[in-house]
């Protein structure tokens, strides 16, 4: 079965004649970086027009970005604008210290003179994405011939820690956004309450965002270069004050180059799998844990590895249900740029 219908979503308004010949701008806002990209609808499909990448930093206002995306390729104003963030959605508004501007869809809609705007969640965004994805940016992790239909459960280990949910309805399965990324860190092993106090220090509140991101996988690495006296090299040093440093020990631990990237990686996978074991038994995911991100992306091989799925089915009582759960690793890119189209043209909003 193509990866696509193994989930169904919920589009409703994939048949609908309004949703015909549309224009749509959709955005993908990151800190780092807002991709946006020019649609047309035609029956019940997107066609991708024009694409481009813009430095979020550089703007005050998201419609100063997309004010000069349309000036740049000479594009008309479109019918609909639908964006998907790094954090929650409220009333309308989107809020967060990860990005130089707020957003605000009477705000936006001011500046624009575009009537109709969505705000989504990017998580929430990277599972309508699912629409459009192939077999080729799927990679399964582990496969369970007797599958439930039934929840699936995303998690994204990125910036931050995006995860998500999708529920079976016993039709088609609906996407919602959570902010469990925010929830507190709960340490098992002796080491890591000494992380979870090491990093009490520092942020006062541990989450599972501390040590499951950019940010976190650093967090980590700290821990085991200063409490467990590990070696930093000269070499190592430079090319962390260079910045990237997620990409930096991961390459070091890939590579065998040092001991304390390697310990540091190790740990993380680990991690990974205890917080995807806690959100596919949260949501009762039978349907499927899909893994996402680009760190998550980085590290395919070890999470390829028996020790991840041995940490992933450890529970006190629920091992059948995690057994029997699918694991799938989602390798676009543009899973978030292409759900919040998806979701704009066809959902329900």
């Amino acid at each position: 079965m193509p990866f696509q219908n193994k989930f169904p979503l919920h589009l409703p308004g994939e048949k609908s004649t309004e949703n015909q010949n549309i224009s749509l701008v959709a955005a993908d806002v990151k800190q780092k970086d807002t991709t946006l990209g020019y649609y047309v609808s035609e029956n019940g499909k997107l066609e991708l027009k024009a694409k481009k990448e813009y430095n979020t930093q550089d703007f005050g206002l998201f419609s100063d970005i997309l004010n000069l995306f349309l000036e740049e390729y000479g594009l008309s104003k479109p019918s609909r604008i639908s964006i998907a963030v790094p954090g929650p959605v409220l009333n309308g508004k989107c809020t967060t210290e990860n990005l130089p501007f707020d957003l605000d869809i009477e705000l936006i809609r001011s500046r624009t003179e575009v009537e109709h705007i969505i705000l989504i969640n990017d998580l929430e965004a990277m599972a309508y994405g699912l629409k459009g994805t192939e077999d080729k940016d799927f990679c399964t992790l582990h496969k369970n011939s007797s599958t439930t239909k039934g929840n699936v459960a995303i998690l994204a280990p990125g910036r931050g820690l995006g995860e998500a949910g999708m529920f079976w309805d016993g039709e088609c399965l609906r996407p919602f956004a959570t902010e469990g990324g925010h929830s507190e860190f709960s340490p098992r092993a002796e080491d890591e309450l000494e992380l979870y106090r090491f990093l009490k220090a520092i942020h006062g509140i541990v989450s599972w965002e501390s040590v499951l991101s950019h940010e976190g996988l650093f967090n980590v690495y700290r821990f085991v270069r200063d409490m467990r006296r590990q070696e930093e090299p000269e070499w190592l040093t430079q090319k962390l004050e260079k910045g990237d440093c997620h990409e930096v020990i991961i390459d070091a631990a890939l590579s065998g180059e040092n001991r304390a990237c390697a310990l540091t990686v190790e740990a993380y996978v680990d991690f990974i799998a205890r917080e995807a074991s806690n959100l596919v038994l949260k949501l009762k995911a039978t349907g499927g844990l899909i893994l996402a991100g680009s760190l998550a992306v980085k590290i395919e091989a070890l999470l390829k590895m028996p020790s991840f799925y041995q940490t992933f089915v450890i529970s006190d009582k629920m091992e059948n249900i995690l057994k029997s759960t699918p694991i799938y690793l989602l390798k676009n890119e543009n899973a978030i740029l292409t759900g919040a189209a998806y979701y704009g043209a066809f959902g329900r909003h």
